[in-house]
């Protein structure tokens, strides 16, 4: 998936966050398979759980079988038709999701060989938060940061200053 092109500033961003409202003694279940950021975590002193690859969007059990104190889910909510179903479910008490924003200048992903990698919702900040606040969760906190890229154009240009991701804190309410 990211042969050319690792999200280095992304993972720092999102470990950064992480470990400023995660404790390393507090499990997680990670939305999403085992991915290069989950050996991040563990290498970080996390003891992290994936899900396993199931649909997210009618299979529930991981979510509802885990004793997790803590639900992490980074750039997973964008590729599913309707994650007010997973995020209502979550037992958890905790939550830290992270969403590519909205680009105005951008058409939302669509990998054409991979069915998995596609972007259905392309959500803008306050889109999320009223998510999370119908799910039950109440926003402790949130960042925004750029993703700039080495090219030249347009393009290149707006992701300097255009915020690219979106991190938040919730819990239960």
């Amino acid at each position: 998936m990211y042969e050319n092109s690792f999200p280095n500033k992304r993972y720092e961003h999102t470990l950064q966050f992480l470990r400023k409202h995660i404790n390393t003694n507090e499990s997680i279940l990670d939305l999403g398979v085992k991915n290069p950021f989950t050996e991040i975590m563990e290498q970080d002193g996390y003891k992290v759980e994936n899900t396993n690859g199931e649909d997210l969007d009618f299979d529930f059990s991981s979510v509802l079988n885990s004793e997790a104190e803590v639900v992490t889910a980074f750039e997973i909510f964008e590729h599913l038709l309707s994650p007010l179903h997973i995020l209502s479910n979550v037992k958890s008490k905790k939550l830290v999701a992270s969403i590519p924003l909205k680009l105005w200048f951008s058409p939302a992903y669509r990998s054409k060989t991979d069915k998995w990698d596609r972007h259905y919702h392309e959500f803008e900040d306050w889109q999320f938060d009223w998510l999370l606040e119908k799910a039950g969760w109440k926003i402790q906190e949130s960042q925004k940061w750029t993703n700039p890229v080495k090219k030249i154009g347009i393009r290149p240009l707006l992701r300097l200053f255009t915020p690219r991701y979106y991190i938040v804190y919730a819990t239960r309410t």
